[in-house]
């Protein structure tokens, strides 16, 4: 069994949105009360068509047809932190995190948009979604979790791409929440491009 592939022409006819650039890294959102906070230093993702090949955009197939048998795969996303101090002291006195200043992350939230301002969730984009964390970063730390869901490639806007050149630009706006070991609340945003489209599969 075979499915469409449109080639190159998807790029010239297909393209819904303005090529967006991926930001993985850099100054973040830092909310919250906690004296510690996270810098995201990489979000990279890999699709789930495709395992183990990292990037800074996802190329994020909507059917993979795997030993004649079309499949719909997640896509993951991961993320490396490293904790940081807001009152890091001098030069010549640095504080050092204390078990108190440690982050535990225990949810994300990913929502997706587009350059043109067509937004609308089950329409224009994907829904977005909430997903669950467990773990606790006392200096640096690297996780992977779910980015594209499976099943928002058997829902609208992305299951008629199965049949169309349409590709989908976006921005996945990731949110890391948690708290630091006083109770006090954590979170960063980062940001990482995903196209949606019907791709050649991999070999």
């Amino acid at each position: 069994m075979t499915k469409a592939v449109w080639g190159v022409r998807i790029r010239q006819a297909g393209v819904l949105a303005v090529t967006l650039a991926s930001t993985s890294c850099g100054d973040l959102v830092r909310q919250g009360t906690a004296s510690s906070y996270l810098v995201v230093n990489e979000l990279v993702a890999e699709s789930g068509a495709d395992p183990g090949k990292f990037g800074t955009t996802l190329f994020s197939d909507v059917l993979t047809v795997k030993d004649d048998v079309p499949t719909v795969f997640a896509d993951n996303g991961r993320v490396s932190f490293a904790l940081a101090l807001k009152d890091p002291g001098t030069s010549g006195s640095p504080n050092s995190p204390s078990a108190n200043n440690a982050i535990t992350l225990d949810r994300y939230h990913v929502k997706y948009v587009r350059a043109d301002g067509r937004n609308e969730q089950g329409k224009d984009v994907p829904y977005e979604f909430d997903g669950g964390l467990g773990f606790t970063i006392t200096a640096e730390r690297t996780e992977s979790f779910e980015l594209v869901r499976h099943v928002a490639k058997q829902e609208a806007p992305l299951a008629a791409l199965v049949k169309s050149p349409v590709i989908i630009l976006t921005i996945a706006q990731v949110t890391f929440y948690g708290h630091d070991q006083t109770g006090r609340s954590v979170s960063t945003t980062a940001n990482i491009s995903v196209e949606f489209g019907n791709f050649g599969d991999p070999k």
